[in-house]
């Protein structure tokens, strides 16, 4: 029996499992608080804009020899 695979499989869960409830924790204290919910919101803002602006190639770097 592979045991490095159980033991990857578990660890994964279990960081899942710490994650999804340090995710629920942060909604429950972000939506009980304005200026945190304002906080969230600008990150959601700021994540979204460099996401759509900053995913175009520079043309002052782009080179067709470089591929």
């Amino acid at each position: 029996m592979n045991w490095s695979r159980l033991l990857g499989a578990l660890a994964v869960a279990t960081v899942a499992f710490v994650a999804v409830g340090a995710l629920v924790g942060l909604v429950g204290v972000v939506l009980g608080s304005i200026p945190a919910l304002a906080v969230v919101a600008l990150l959601v803002v700021a994540v979204a804009a460099a996401s759509r602006f900053g995913s175009s190639p520079n043309r002052e770097l782009s080179n067709p020899y470089w591929g």
